[in-house]
């Protein structure tokens, strides 16, 4: 056994590089000759982050979407995390629209009236007088009524924007901290938190529709800012606290549900892969499944069982009033625009249908 010459630092790491080398090409079934391969490159070093930003408050938000996110988050693995925010946290809720065109959000939840998307079909989103009686309404009208078309066409021709899906959420009834509403005369004056269309419609009888940060209006109504909220219903009213707030309750209700949506933003929304973006849509579905029972369940609870506000109604007279005067209110947007009235008949084709279905459906 002859003794080997001890090998230097420098030709000690030399040959430790050709070692690696030589295994590298040889583990690849690489041929004498063969070039070593350039590294992949790695489009994606961490879990995909998004901002969603919802119009609701945290005391809302805790059952409209949060179970939603908590859900995503969990079943995407660590691949993606969505920051929930709620409303007004990161931009004022008017806003939500444009921040999530530029990318300040990646995503949102809310209503077009509410967030002023720049689509003709706006006006129905939120609380469309009389479009609904139940919250199954929303979804039916959707799939079987051309309303999922019309709103995929509709923001098609807004840049930057996806448009996801639409859900239902409560019926809208008036809430009033000490004016109960009795007549349509009683509305005269009553400064009220609402969403765009519905207001539009009951100013006709004297209501002023405000719009405040939603955190804001428990305190607008105990310094006497506001008079009552036309924002919801008996679920909600409950749940955020202003049934705490107020005296009476009007169950009179000028819809049946809601029309929400998700958005997303566009650049956002491509660079999520095709199984995350189903996750993403089957959460949604999830959200509204959760929201229509929590809603269904508590607002029949709540007017039977509640106890923190006393019921009123319109004389029977009146309120036929106020239901043919929306007939005529439909056909005042039908003329706003060609798909506004694609939207009304559709309305209208679905009414007729419910109606001679008789029940359970009315």
């Amino acid at each position: 056994m002859t003794d080997q010459k001890p090998q230097s630092p420098s030709e000690a790491i030399l040959a430790s590089r050709r070692n690696f080398l030589r295994k590298s090409v040889m583990g690849a079934g690489a041929v004498a000759g063969a070039t070593l391969a350039a590294p992949a490159v790695i489009a994606q070093t961490g879990p995909i982050k998004w901002r969603l930003q919802t119009y609701s408050g945290a005391p809302l938000g805790a059952h409209v979407i949060k179970p939603q996110i908590e859900a995503f988050n969990a079943a995407a693995n660590g691949e993606m995390e969505i920051e929930l925010y709620y409303a007004d946290q990161l931009v004022p809720t008017a806003d939500l629209f444009r921040a999530l065109q530029n990318g300040t959000l990646d995503a949102v939840q809310s209503d077009e009236a509410t967030m002023a998307s720049p689509v003709d079909i706006s006006v129905f989103g939120g609380y469309f007088p009389f479009a609904t009686r139940y919250s199954l309404d929303v979804p039916a009208l959707f799939r079987y009524y051309g309303l999922q078309e019309i709103w995929e066409e509709a923001y098609s021709e807004v840049e930057g924007v996806t448009w996801l899906s639409c859900g239902a959420w409560d019926p809208l009834h008036i809430f009033t901290v000490d004016k109960p509403i009795r007549s349509l005369a009683d509305m005269k004056g009553l400064r009220v938190f609402g969403v765009p269309t519905a207001g539009r419609f009951l100013s006709r009888y004297g209501l002023i529709p405000v719009t405040i940060p939603w955190d804001n209006v428990e305190v607008a109504m105990q310094t006497g800012e506001l008079d009552g909220v036309a924002w919801c219903g008996f679920t909600e009213a409950y749940e955020v606290g202003w049934a705490d707030v107020c005296k009476y309750a009007l169950t009179n209700s000028v819809t049946g549900a809601w029309f929400g949506s998700y958005f997303a933003n566009t650049a956002s929304w491509q660079k999520v892969p095709p199984h995350l973006q189903e996750l993403f849509r089957i959460t949604i579905d999830q959200s509204h499944y959760y929201r229509n029972v929590w809603y269904w369940g508590g607002e029949a609870k709540l007017r039977v069982e509640g106890e923190k506000m006393e019921l009123t109604s319109l004389p029977d007279e009146e309120w036929a009033q106020v239901v043919s005067d929306a007939s005529g209110f439909w056909d005042e947007i039908a003329a706003s625009s060609p798909r506004s009235a694609r939207v009304v008949e559709a309305f209208k084709k679905y009414a007729d249908t419910m109606e001679k279905a008789g029940y359970p459906y009315r």
